[in-house]
């Protein structure tokens, strides 16, 4: 048999040779071919979803109360990762050093949220695969390995600071007496959990818990609504300092999360939709994009109440204030609180700790519930989203209870390491560790996912158009460019030689694989002269064959 080179052959599919179906051509909208392999597969392979959410039939109906139930449960399960306990610091932070004053930020970037995940959405539902398959079928095999690294160092990251959020939770229920590596051993049962509540389905999450808690601690503050609209619509800090700016640029990276992009494009992929039937594929394509906005609303309410709270109470209050206020309550927690007059730095821990002293036990124990809540669910995001990539870039075909210990224990060992060797009170720093490495990975999900949605030869007639391609590709520009600054701000903050000429050396290889992204990225987006060599095209209906040997 002839033999073919490793190379991807591309070969032109006119619509004239297309057949079509309902208006649509019937290769259902998936011109990727399956990933290079010497071995021939006897059955497809199946995704995580072996049942599919059926939709109702509607007559005629621009919108429908029951499809629009119908679809809903991907959304809200996604949109847990924006009250993830990074997100709840992030919160408290901003807060505490600039009250109210960066609440529009914190709306704007939930909107740039919304809109990438509307990215994400529209792929799955327009392919039937999520980011990382087609991520596998697209990039070549060293490419994608990397790729599939730097997306589990970011889940790793993220669900590091889940687990950490739900032991400190722990920690302050308990007084103290459980300490944080306990609260990571015990956080580890989730996972049985985890197994048990996914016979039932993937829709049952919710927000009700962090609704509630976060509600609570809002009415005993009793924040001043006038400043709250005024710091949410005007789009203004008025003398803010480095300081602002450094809890501004935090609030996006801790928002627009890459493993996020990756899991909500797996996630709509429960609902039955016939990708054959164009009308089909558009109506899903609102619906999803509804149950989104709806769902992310809720989770901004939720950072809303948050940041509000700290910034009424806490906002330019000093440390022997609080010292003052601490000692007063008879907290035990004073010496967290050093008597100079240095502004407030508040952290998950600290947080409770405040709450405590100025509006009583009551308030720490809500608030210690409100991030237990928090973490659970987003520990269950982060598993999923685990489970998808790594389903999706190496092709696994192992049981549901093999891959979900398998990514569990990738992210609890050095969750564990971490609380074995660390106090609960000092975990700020490596908190802001996290912090960048989640920004450092965001542009390996943030171009994937405007290069695939922008190809006809993958999307069809639901590809990115010239309006989709421009804003999109601005906005992903400016959230990575902001993501570095705060980056580099850590870095310089190092004070070491040594780590200055380490970060340079890996910055090196970290922009040669972004570049190499962005270059697939920017042929997808439209600029012929750099489609040379490229392994994506952005020609419509282009159809990849599948290179079913490699030379001998």
């Amino acid at each position: 048999m002839e033999t073919r080179s490793p190379s991807v052959c591309c070969a032109v599919l006119s619509s004239e040779d297309s057949p079509q179906e309902n208006g649509v051509h019937t290769n259902q909208y998936s011109s990727i071919s399956p990933p290079a392999s010497p071995v021939a597969q006897d059955e497809p392979f199946s995704t995580y979803f072996e049942e599919r959410v059926p939709i109702p039939d509607s007559e005629n109906q621009l919108f429908s109360f029951r499809k629009l139930w119908a679809f809903t449960g991907p959304g809200f399960l996604m949109s847990i990762a924006y009250l993830d306990p990074g997100n709840i610091e992030s919160d408290l932070q901003s807060g505490a050093a600039a009250g109210f004053k960066l609440l529009w930020v914190l709306l704007v970037s939930t909107i740039i949220g919304l809109l990438l995940q509307r990215l994400a959405a529209r792929l799955g539902v327009v392919t039937g695969m999520h980011l990382a398959e087609v991520c596998n079928r697209q990039y070549s095999t060293v490419p994608r390995i990397i790729l599939w690294l730097m997306v589990e160092l970011a889940i790793i990251g993220s669900d590091m600071q889940e687990v950490i959020g739900c032991a400190i939770a722990l920690n302050l229920l308990s007084v103290g007496r459980i300490p944080l590596w306990g609260g990571v051993l015990i956080t580890i049962t989730d996972t049985f959990v985890f197994l048990f509540l996914d016979k039932y389905g993937m829709t049952k999450e919710s927000h009700l818990p962090e609704a509630f808690v976060t509600q609570c601690v809002y009415v005993l503050v009793k924040p001043d609504q006038g400043e709250l609209l005024k710091g949410m619509f005007v789009p203004y800090c008025a003398g803010c300092g480095p300081v602002q700016l450094e809890q501004a640029v935090g609030i996006v990276g801790a928002v627009i999360m890459p493993h996020n992009i990756y899991l909500h494009s797996a996630l709509v992929k429960s609902r039955e939709v016939d990708r054959k039937n164009k009308k089909e594929v558009k109506e899903a394509n609102k619906y999803f994009f509804i149950e989104s906005t709806i769902a992310l609303f809720v989770s901004f309410l939720i950072n809303v109440f948050v940041v509000a709270v700290f910034a009424q109470a806490f906002y330019n209050k000093s440390n022997i204030e609080v010292n003052a206020e601490c000692n007063a309550t008879g907290s035990p927690h004073t010496d967290l609180f050093p008597l100079n007059n240095n502004t407030l730095e508040v952290d998950i821990y600290k947080g409770g700790i405040v709450l405590g002293c100025f509006f009583g036990p009551a308030a720490l124990y809500i608030w210690a519930i409100g991030i237990l809540a928090a973490g659970q669910s987003s520990t269950m995001t982060g598993t999923y989203s685990g489970q998808f990539v790594m389903e999706g870039f190496l092709n696994l075909r192992w049981s549901r209870f093999a891959r979900v210990l398998l990514t569990r224990s990738i992210a609890i060992t050095p969750t564990l390491l971490v609380a074995i060797f660390q106090d609960v009170q000092h975990l700020t720093g490596m908190n802001d560790f996290l912090n960048v490495l989640q920004s450092l990975q965001l542009p390996f999900a943030l171009i994937p996912i405007l290069t695939f949605t922008s190809l006809k030869s993958i999307m069809n007639d639901f590809a990115n158009g010239l309006g989709w391609k421009i804003s999109g590709g601005i906005l992903i520009l400016g959230v990575c460019a902001i993501n570095m600054y705060f980056v580099i701000v850590y870095v310089t903050s190092l004070n070491s030689v040594v780590l200055y000429v380490l970060a340079a050396l890996i910055s090196v290889a970290y922009l040669a694989f972004v570049a190499y992204l962005a270059w697939h990225c920017l042929v997808a987006l439209g600029v012929s002269c750099l489609d040379c060599c490229s392994r994506v095209s952005n020609r419509p209906a282009v159809l990849i064959e599948e290179q079913s040997e490699y030379d001998s």
